[in-house]
């Protein structure tokens, strides 16, 4: 089975310091974090190189993680519906 190929876009991704991120687990990149982190989301503190530092929330404890932009994705906004 052949996997999809990285587009430039997604390579090329940039993020504010401040954006709620999801990480996202793409194996097959280098700079990985480790599984169980998949799906966390947290913020951008800021950049280090060509990758971000992030900061989420692991029970009562913050860490904060360099990742990558390839294995990031911005957190979708809930709108809130007033009754």
């Amino acid at each position: 089975m052949r996997r999809k190929a990285l587009s430039v876009s997604v390579q090329l991704k940039k993020f504010k310091v401040g954006s709620r991120v999801v990480i996202d687990h793409q194996a097959r990149y280098s700079g990985m974090p480790h599984p169980r982190y998949r799906g966390r989301s947290g913020v951008i503190l800021a950049t280090r190189g060509k990758s971000y530092e992030v900061e989420i929330r692991d029970g009562r404890a913050k860490k904060m993680l360099i990742i990558p932009a390839v294995h990031l994705k911005l957190q979708a906004v809930e709108k809130k519906v007033s009754a």
